[in-house]
């Protein structure tokens, strides 16, 4: 296969897509129809102008038989009033007439003919159509049902397209915010493990300005701490205030007595 015939079928594969996601089927059916109901119209009219010609030539018809006895009554007159040769005429016309008749007859018995076939075909087609529009319609009710039970299944289970942007939507914002918080995260374990400075903090304050601080911290708890102890040491002793203490006293004193 040649590229220009692939090329060519590639876009008629294209169009019949494209045409076959514009196209609606109640609107094809509508237009079926009418183009049955054109031809319908077409064979009436048909029927019709038949019928007109079988109509003009049964007045020819008539005229000529009228034109016929006419002339064998004048021939009659004629040979009774001793005019033979007028009479002879009159029959020569008369028999001219009779042939035009013939041949009128002939083409009559067609246009009859015709106009039955005709007559026929247009109440066949008219069956056909009237069998087409009741079809046509039960169709377009059974398509329209359908195509509303799939929009209304199709929202209730998200497969729209609106509702697919929608989960598109919430799945982009559930990405971007797991990635943020990712790398909040990511950021939070390299300022504690010192890969990287708090931009917060004064400038210049880097490691050993935190260890230097660490130390005068500790002089400084230290320091609180031995001036605690000296109060503590410096304090007088609280007086003993029990009975078995006192007892103890008098007893100590008796001995040394």
């Amino acid at each position: 296969m040649s590229l220009a015939r692939r090329i060519a079928d590639l876009f008629r594969i294209k169009a019949h897509k494209v045409l076959d996601s514009a196209e609606d089927p109640r609107e094809v059916l509508d237009y079926s129809y009418s183009r049955q109901l054109e031809l319908l119209n077409k064979v009436r009219r048909g029927v019709a102008d038949v019928a007109t010609s079988r109509k003009r030539v049964e007045l020819q018809l008539n005229q000529l038989q009228e034109s016929a006895a006419k002339l064998q009554g004048q021939a009659q007159q004629a040979l009774s009033s001793g005019k033979e040769e007028i009479a002879r005429e009159a029959l020569t016309r008369r028999v001219a007439v009779l042939s035009q008749a013939e041949d009128l007859k002939g083409q009559h018995t067609s246009l009859r003919a015709e106009e039955d076939r005709l007559t026929l075909a247009s109440q066949r087609l008219q069956a056909k159509t009237e069998a087409f529009r009741t079809h046509k319609e039960v169709i377009k009710a059974t398509y329209t049902a359908a195509e509303a039970q799939t929009r209304i299944r199709e929202s209730v289970t998200g497969l729209s397209e609106e509702m697919g942007d929608v989960g598109l939507a919430v799945q982009r914002a559930e990405d971007k915010t797991a990635q943020l918080q990712a790398r909040a995260g990511a950021l939070d374990e390299l300022l504690a493990s010192g890969a990287l400075e708090d931009a917060t903090l004064p400038a210049g304050h880097d490691d050993l300005q935190a260890q230097l601080d660490g130390i005068t911290a500790g002089g400084d708890i230290d320091e609180q701490l031995a001036q605690m102890k000296r109060q503590l040491h410096a304090a007088p002793a609280p007086p003993a205030l029990s009975t078995e203490s006192t007892g103890d006293e008098r007893r100590g004193q008796e001995g040394t007595s």
